[in-house]
């Protein structure tokens, strides 16, 4: 759940979910599968993707990894 954030890192955090699911759309892959590459449990990446949690380093590391493509450019803005 959200702590008290201010609205812009609200909105990025919205943002960067949206252009992760968004990759995962169009690589055709389920959340599950998506989950299963990443390692990362389902119900986290559902979180990340609608914006409500934070995700770790290393998860955007991985999340990458499997989009294969850089960090820098998954959370370009």
């Amino acid at each position: 759940m959200t702590q008290d954030l201010p609205e812009q890192i609200d909105q990025q955090r919205q943002k960067l979910g949206t252009r992760i699911r968004d990759l995962r759309d169009h690589a055709l892959l389920t959340q599950e599968a998506f989950a299963e590459m990443t390692g990362i449990s389902r119900r986290r990446l559902q979180r990340i993707e609608h914006g409500i949690g934070d995700p770790r380093y290393s998860d955007l590391i991985r999340i990458a990894a499997a989009l294969e493509m850089p960090l820098t450019e998954l959370v370009q803005e």
